[in-house]
């Protein structure tokens, strides 16, 4: 594995046989790590959309079984 940074940009060249969803996996951290190191949302923001949305999931659920 090699790691390169340029001016720009920070590379990262791998032998072919490295697991697709791996990298998958890591690109998907790095996008999580840049999208929340410029919110401003608390935890407590957090656990409430959290619960919002499992009430919402839960209706839609019971209307389908109904």
């Amino acid at each position: 594995m090699i790691i390169e940074r340029t001016q720009t940009e920070i590379i990262f060249r791998l032998p072919k046989n490295v697991n697709i969803d791996d990298l998958q996996d890591l690109t998907d951290l790095f996008e999580y790590k840049e999208i929340t190191k410029i919110s401003k949302a608390t935890q407590k923001d957090v656990d409430s959309l959290v619960k919002e949305i499992k009430k919402g999931r839960w209706e839609k659920t019971k209307q389908l079984l109904n």
